[in-house]
């Protein structure tokens, strides 16, 4: 307690102001306030003009313990390095979110052999989409605002309450100084002098026998605005990670179908798919006669529909409205307000669409009727003659676990697989258990009739579903791989960047200059302050004064001491 009264005490200056803890220089006249700084001879720290910051508290509390981590620049320097270092380790390998179809578990180490595999088991292949690379970003966002804070505050304080007369010390002690005679008054000669003064672009403000001649205050205010900006463009890089603001993906569009674009109201279409290729001839030569095709031109001729009733009811078909159609091409993209479509890669492979499967006896091989199986979007119940077929569960890329049990491995229909529900004549109360693979290959691959023997207690099912002829299968020709962009924050990222680069401007382009003076008993003392160009307010100096009548050397208004 007796050591916060001394500190107290400490900070009165002789002219009477009272300056708060941490106070360098009196926020008043300027004169130094710890007794040694009074008696060395160096140029004085001018920074925020001596004013307390927060982080200079003391006896600090918890929050001011927050307070000065966040508003260290040694803080930001290292959270600014571990940013960038997180940044490089995820251009290691390629992010999962640059392929299609690809299954992470494994890719990497069949790619990239065992520093591939820890490369995923680390999560590096998700690094900007990653919990502790977001929180550095927070935490980079923090401090660039605690940092402005703490520092804008008191240079604000300083420069808004600035007292004309200054203590002859804080004249003396300016990087730039001068004393010397002068002729006639004092009132005179400050009247004279504030012609050629405001010649140089600088504000005269006077108080009796001193005056301060100040221009470019503004570019003070550069660095904070960089973090203004700064602060915009974390705000809004951060903010594409929530829902709907931002989208960037590759969606899959079979020729002919009808697709929901995720995460929108929109649907498209893929009217129809084009794909040109080199011939032997047109083909460049470091290409031709190797057996390669390569592609000369590929097109979707795609049509935008927005819905506009039943979108999320999955019982009802959603009602669609045209709005724009495109034909997409490789940097042609369709444009939509804000929802971009580019055209990213293509599949010939034939997809299939839908089958008409009849429900059959076993026993007696007779049909019972057929209905339509929509692979994408099934629907829940059919009815075929008398029995009714409720769809338990779809698995668009069927698998077993280790227990043996069917999962899907991916979104993707590559091994589609319905698990039917079959109630009807002679057959048990609670219906039979009956799993449909569309593709014969899957039905052999993965024994269809073991799996639905184990699905129904070991016995074998009296119903089957089989596709009888051609004439029931229905399949897309080709496949457009589109990127689907959405993108609602860029705006505000190209608002940061143009706020920085305004901060940058008034940085670099002006400097702050400041020029204090007093006449006492005939003699004239002057100190000037700039926050760079030294060598440019030497000269204005020099000229305002040989414009009164002194000779002065630019080289000799160089106090000799170091920028502050």
């Amino acid at each position: 307690m007796l050591q916060e009264v001394i500190a107290f005490k400490n900070t009165k200056c002789e002219c009477g102001h009272q300056n708060p803890v941490g106070t360098v220089l009196c926020e008043a006249c300027g004169r130094p306030l710890e007794e040694e700084d009074r008696e060395s001879n160096e140029v004085l720290e001018m920074r925020y003009d001596g004013m307390a910051r927060r982080s200079q508290r003391a006896n600090p509390n918890v929050i001011d313990h927050i307070w000065n981590f966040f508003s260290s620049v040694k803080i930001a320097v290292y959270m600014i390095l571990l940013t960038l270092v997180g940044s490089m380790l995820g251009t290691i390998f390629p992010q999962e979110s640059t392929f299609l179809n690809i299954d992470p578990s494994t890719y990497y180490k069949d790619t990239y052999g065992t520093w591939g595999l820890v490369y995923y088991k680390l999560g590096l292949t998700h690094t900007y989409e990653s919990w502790w690379f977001i929180l550095l970003l927070v935490m980079i966002g923090a401090s660039l605002v605690i940092c402005s804070l703490d520092r804008v505050l008191p240079l604000y304080k300083a420069l808004s309450k600035q007292r004309i007369l200054k203590h002859m010390q804080f004249l003396t002690r300016q990087r730039v100084t001068y004393q010397g005679s002068i002729e006639g008054t004092a009132e005179d000669w400050i009247k004279r002098a504030a012609v050629p003064i405001k010649k140089k672009g600088y504000r005269v403000y006077t108080d009796g026998n001193a005056v301060l001649a100040e221009k470019y205050r503004f570019s003070r205010w550069g660095p904070y605005v960089i973090h203004i900006g700064l602060i915009i463009f974390l705000l809004a890089v951060l903010a594409r990670g929530l829902p709907g603001l931002k989208m960037d993906q590759h969606v899959a569009f079979p020729e002919g179908e009808i697709k929901h674009i995720p995460n929108t109201s929109f649907y498209l279409k893929n009217e129809k798919f084009t794909v040109e290729f080199y011939t032997q001839e047109d083909m460049p030569e470091e290409f031709r006669n190797k057996g390669k095709v390569l592609p000369k031109l590929f097109s979707t001729q795609a049509t935008l529909y927005r819905c506009t009733a039943d979108c999320d009811d999955p019982t009802k078909e959603p009602q669609l409205e045209e709005v724009t159609k495109h034909n997409i091409e490789v940097n042609d993209p369709l444009d939509y307000k804000g929802l971009m479509a580019y055209q990213f890669d293509y599949d010939l492979t034939p997809v299939l669409r839908s089958v008409s499967p009849s429900l059959v006896d076993v026993k007696t091989g007779k049909d019972l009727g057929k209905f339509k199986l929509d692979i994408r979007n099934p629907q829940r119940y059919y009815t075929v003659g008398d029995y009714t077929l409720e769809l338990k569960e779809k698995y668009n890329d069927f698998g077993l676990d280790e227990n043996g049990k069917p999962v899907t491995k991916t979104p993707n229909p590559n091994a589609p697989a319905f698990l039917f529900l079959i109630k009807g004549p002679d057959l048990p109360a609670g219906g039979v258990q009956y799993i449909y693979f569309p593709k014969e290959i899957d039905k052999e691959r993965f024994q269809q009739d073991a799996i639905n023997a184990k699905l129904n207690g070991g016995g074998k099912a009296p119903l089957m579903l089989d596709v009888k002829g051609m004439e029931n299968v229905d399949f897309s020709l080709s496949t457009s791989y589109l990127n689907i962009r959405v993108d609602k924050v860029m705006p505000f990222i190209w608002i940061g960047a143009s706020i920085v680069m305004l901060g940058l401007v008034l940085g670099f382009y002006w400097q702050h200059r400041r020029i204090w003076l007093r006449i006492d008993n005939g003699v004239l003392t002057l100190g000037a302050h700039t926050n760079k160009n030294w060598f440019g307010i030497r000269r204005e100096i020099s000229a305002i004064l040989q414009k009164m009548n002194l000779e002065v050397d630019e080289k000799s208004l160089d106090n000799g001491g170091k920028q502050a």
